[in-house]
């Protein structure tokens, strides 16, 4: 009896021995939730995209955890981003869904004089990937006095914008000292659902830093009734689609050389399109995991079905490639900027 005992103990050693070891990645994510916070209003393309993303890609993280969206507006997406970098856990139980302008606010900051400090370092974020590539655009609306891009070098525009760090807001202004056109810009608006509301109302003509993904997921009918115009394209090289309808590049109305080279690197980092990011801190393997399980989901049948029923534009880049362009895009942006601020600061010095 004490032999067959002896076995049977040795026997179950073994098999434990043997087992494998339980993903410690799915330990850690079984019955939790990730909360991804969106930088700006609800109804808007950043806030469509992350509702999308949390409805597919929780079954694809090892553990399968419920995903909530939460909107956090202010500060062109700093407030969001200066809570996750400082406030939010650094387990992996807390995502950013951030303008992509934020990625570069510390930096637009200075090639654009504003001198406030950021309560957080964007450079440092840890990237998961991007649901799709973002072509800015400008657009007025048909009845405007505005009827080209070339018209606004000599023609004020009355368009809508969010507040300084957004695309919205930064963008046009960029083209107001980099070409010489003349938005008279109206700011405040939470988001681009806002400022689209405003355009529909004639409380403004326009918008510029708007998204061609958003444009076509949230009015979809205003090109093809010809309720708006295209005005430019922000972006270094332009959109397919876009360029067939004949609209032009605005680098190609640089002032000067030098300007043509900041806006092609300001644009530059519309690759980074719908960020997803997380603080740094958060455990490597589970970083590894997110990645992977959103670069799956991106994939996802069922995810890519449901973002062609309401217009949106699924072009993923993993983390691994965002990190590495951030890395790429900042040294080669930051002597610009440096230069730039410090004409600024010699211009208001006292």
């Amino acid at each position: 009896m004490w032999c067959r005992l002896a076995c049977a103990v040795i026997i179950g050693a073994v098999s434990i021995a043997g087992a494998p070891a339980q993903d410690p990645v799915a330990q850690f994510y079984k019955g939790r939730q990730i909360t991804v916070i969106v930088g700006s209003s609800a109804g808007g393309g950043y806030d469509i995209y992350a509702r999308l993303l949390a409805r597919h890609m929780p079954r694809h993280i090892p553990g399968s955890p419920a995903m909530v969206v939460s909107n956090m507006t202010g500060a062109g997406s700093n407030a969001a981003a200066a809570h996750v970098y400082n406030v939010a856990p650094k387990d992996g139980t807390v995502i950013g869904a951030l303008q992509n302008s934020a990625v570069l606010e510390s930096l637009l900051d200075a090639l654009l004089g504003d001198t406030r400090r950021l309560r957080h370092d964007a450079t440092k974020f840890v990237h998961l990937g991007s649901a799709t590539i973002d072509h800015y655009v400008c657009i007025a609306r048909a009845d405007a006095v505005v009827k080209s891009f070339k018209d606004l070098l000599t023609q004020e525009l009355i368009i809508g914008a969010s507040q300084p760090g957004t695309s919205t807001r930064d963008f046009p202004a960029m083209l107001n000292n980099m070409t010489g056109t003349r938005f008279r810009l109206v700011s405040g608006y939470p988001g681009t659902r806002e400022i689209t509301l405003a355009i529909e109302k004639n409380e403004v003509k326009g918008l510029c830093g708007f998204s061609w993904s958003s444009l076509q997921a949230q009015r979809p009918d205003w090109i093809k009734s010809g309720f708006i115009r295209v005005l430019v394209q922000e972006h270094d090289m332009g959109h397919p689609d876009i360029s067939r309808m004949g609209v032009p590049l605005a680098v190609d109305f640089a002032k000067t050389p030098e300007n043509r080279r900041v806006m092609e690197l300001i644009y530059s980092s519309e690759t980074f399109g719908r960020p997803y990011m997380m603080s740094p801190g958060v455990p490597a393997e589970r970083v590894a995991a997110l990645r992977q399980a959103f670069m799956t989901a991106m994939r996802d049948p069922e995810l890519l079905a449901e973002a062609g029923r309401i217009g949106l534009v699924i072009d993923p880049i993993s983390g691994e490639e965002l990190q590495a362009l951030a890395e790429k895009i900042l040294p080669r942006l930051r002597p610009w900027s440096n230069r730039r601020s410090r004409r600024w600061n010699s211009r208001n010095a006292p």
